[in-house]
């Protein structure tokens, strides 16, 4: 009888022991996964945008104080914004330029809104690196980035250097002839 019994209390001990083991392992599995994502959690917070970023979604610029030949610069979503009102030798300059001038080919009507030739607006960042371009200088009359030597005309496309496309032309709408919203 004694073996019967020892047998008996071995398979109890033996349950009690899995079933223990089977807490402190889903115990420290639990305690892990918190670990893990009070760590993660921060990290992948911090990818989401600022809130002044999220602010500048869009922008609303009145163009009547901008007179002809004038450039401004404003910020949306915490890029430079280029608005420049346009001469009719700059818009006959840029409509001039042929296509196989151009390393990204892109026509001046291309990069404005129909019946507003006067006003160029885009995103003022050279596609090389980023740098943010010199109005009204270079070899073509309209930007210059000093960073790299890149030389962009008077509707902002590349003409010479390092950037590989023309500047970018953000989403615009016209609300009235003198105001207009970005984004």
């Amino acid at each position: 009888m004694s073996n019967k019994s020892a047998s008996t209390k071995k398979t109890a001990n033996t349950e009690e022991g899995e079933t223990r083991r089977d807490f402190m392992v889903l115990t420290a599995s639990a305690l892990t996964a918190v670990g893990a994502g009070s760590f993660i959690w921060p990290f992948v917070s911090s990818m989401n945008p600022a809130a002044d970023v999220l602010a500048l979604s869009s922008t609303e610029v009145d163009l009547s104080a901008i007179a002809v030949g004038q450039s401004i610069t404003v910020k949306w979503r915490g890029k430079p914004v280029f608005i420049r009102h346009r001469t009719a030798q700059e818009i006959k300059e840029a409509e001039a330029v042929a296509m196989d001038d151009l390393p990204d080919p892109q026509t001046d009507e291309e990069r404005i809104v129909d019946g507003k030739t006067e006003w160029l607006v885009m995103v003022g960042i050279c596609t090389h690196l980023g740098c943010v371009p010199l109005g009204e200088a270079g070899d073509f009359g309209g930007w210059f980035c000093p960073c790299h030597g890149s030389h962009y005309d008077t509707a902002g496309r590349i003409r010479k250097g390092p950037a590989p496309t023309n500047m970018a032309i953000p989403d615009y709408t016209y609300l009235n002839d003198t105001r207009i919203k970005i984004g």
